[in-house]
């Protein structure tokens, strides 16, 4: 009987647990939602001039946003794939480092031999 009450028990706090991430996450789409309206209402209340001096009309001015926003994430990608590239090459230089290590040993190596058959090839 205590195992089964137990049991009820786990099983009712992980619900509850359950729930509460959930209110959670609706209360955090509610908060970005709000934030989202807000946004826009200051995008449509602002007034943006073109190159005349005229104002811009609403499809120009989200255009123009459109624009911005693409150059932005053009900018972040380039920034991005920069670092990327580093981060390779410095890979790639450590793995070179290793293999002309590795290289030099076995020149090391081979010369050794080279003196070894040489001095057996005199002796006879």
């Amino acid at each position: 009987m205590k195992a089964r009450t137990l049991l009820d028990l786990v099983t009712l706090s992980s619900v509850l647990y359950t729930i509460s991430k959930e209110t959670h996450l609706m209360d955090k789409l509610s908060d970005l939602s709000e934030q989202g309206k807000e946004k826009l209402n200051a995008f449509m209340k602002e007034q943006q001039l073109d190159e005349e001096g005229k104002e811009m009309q609403f499809f120009d001015r989200l255009m123009h946003k459109a624009h911005e926003a693409k150059e932005e994430l053009d900018q972040k990608i380039a920034e991005m794939m920069e670092g990327f590239y580093t981060k390779i090459k410095i890979a790639h230089m450590k793995q070179i480092e290793e293999l002309t290590r590795e290289i030099e040993q076995l020149k090391k190596e081979v010369a050794l031999a080279e003196a070894r058959i040489n001095h057996l090839e005199n002796g006879q």
